[in-house]
């Protein structure tokens, strides 16, 4: 018989009844060290209490009213992320994947309100993940992800990861968007270097094309800056961001230019929870904390902390990882046993890990995880991968 929950994911036989900080605890007491963050969303911990207080707070006044009506929660959230960022306008969604949908709206709706509404194709890259809606999943044009939802939402065309040459052949005048993760999350911590990161902000400058940056997992602090993309020195035209945005409540949003959205007029694109008043009130601290430079130099010194410890791991076990990828406290281990083992072997030290793909394993702390927690989360995972043995 089919279980209440659809299935649709091999879950743990784990559940947690409270948290606190980077640690999360079952209802007989046992307590996990939290290296998954909610797949980095809990950017800010368990039981944040600067979070707690701003829900709690609002929860005591208005939980939802709709976008038929001004929200100031919602205004002052969007004022802060135009202050920090690129954009000019923001659009809030629940998710990412709600996200990635308005983007490709947005770029479609761009090049017809130029007159081009036959310029479509958005090219994206092998590896990505922007989302499970239908037009998030043509995107990726993985196997895995769309087999069996056809037929799939046409204008996509999906690129070798790292393939220069494939890059230039595809571009054209026809070219409406190029779309890509600055670090893919899901794909296997992959950093795009900053030179290729500039080198396609080039091509959309010299072809028109629109540069949409999927954020909404490197995003929010994950990298040691606030965006990633800000390390190449460059600004997209449309970007995605979630996850880590509302520390753990349901928050996504798309930033934008005043060109790229100026399409986007009243009846074009509506959410009835997107950026309601509880989210806004969490995301308005999240974004005050975490856009704050000295707590994002803590990211990035204790990003180099863990990174020398887990340098450290690999050489102690050459049979079991291979190397460290990404960066700040977006890390990864390019396993050579299988991710899958290592995070059952990392259950059985209280240590929890996600996997990815390129046979990589996830390391996506709270970005406010202690030195001392990181020492621990090593030793943990030096005895998960000394079990493998």
């Amino acid at each position: 018989m089919i279980p209440h929950v659809l299935p649709t994911y091999n879950r743990a036989p784990l559940a947690f009844e409270r948290g606190e900080g980077s640690w999360a605890i079952t209802a007989d007491g046992t307590r996990y060290l939290d290296l998954g963050a909610g797949i980095a969303v809990n950017v800010l911990g368990h039981a944040n209490p600067d979070l707690v207080a701003a829900l709690t707070h609002q929860a005591g006044r208005i939980w939802h009213v709709s976008n038929l009506y001004q929200i100031p929660e919602q205004e002052k959230l969007a004022d802060m992320l135009v202050d920090a960022t690129f954009a000019d306008t923001v659009f809030f969604t629940n998710s990412g994947t709600e996200a990635a949908e308005l983007a490709i709206k947005m770029v479609r709706k761009y090049w017809d309100h130029a007159g081009d509404p036959d310029r479509t194709q958005i090219l994206t890259f092998e590896g990505a993940f922007h989302g499970r809606s239908t037009g998030a999943i043509a995107a990726s044009g993985a196997d895995k992800m769309v087999k069996g939802f056809g037929p799939l939402m046409p204008g996509f065309r999906t690129l070798p990861w790292g393939d220069h040459e494939a890059l230039r052949a595809a571009v054209s005048d026809r070219t409406a968007a190029i779309m890509i993760e600055p670090v893919q999350g899901e794909g296997g911590i992959r950093p795009l270097p900053d030179a290729c990161l500039k080198g396609l902000r080039e091509i959309c400058d010299q072809t028109g094309a629109l540069l949409v940056l999927d954020e909404v997992q490197c995003g929010m602090g994950r990298t040691g800056r606030l965006f990633a993309h800000e390390y190449a020195g460059i600004t997209p035209d449309i970007m995605m961001v979630a996850k880590g945005i509302g520390g753990g409540f349901p928050l996504g949003a798309v930033l934008a230019t005043e060109q790229a959205a100026a399409p986007m007029v009243a009846g074009s694109h509506g959410s009835t929870y997107g950026g309601n008043p509880l989210a806004c009130a969490v995301g308005a601290v999240v974004m005050q904390i975490v856009a704050d430079p000295a707590f994002l130099a803590e990211v990035n010194r204790k990003g180099a902390l863990f990174r020398q410890k887990l340098e450290g791991l690999v050489a102690a076990h050459p049979d079991v990882f291979e190397g460290v990828r990404g960066q700040g406290l977006m890390l990864g281990l390019k396993c050579r046993a299988a991710p899958a083992d290592l995070v059952r072997a990392a259950y059985d030290q209280h240590l929890l890990t996600v996997p990815a793909a390129d046979m990589t394993l996830r390391l996506l702390p709270p970005l406010n995880i202690t030195d001392e927690d990181i020492a621990e989360a090593v030793a943990r995972l030096d005895r998960a991968a000394a079990s493998l043995r």
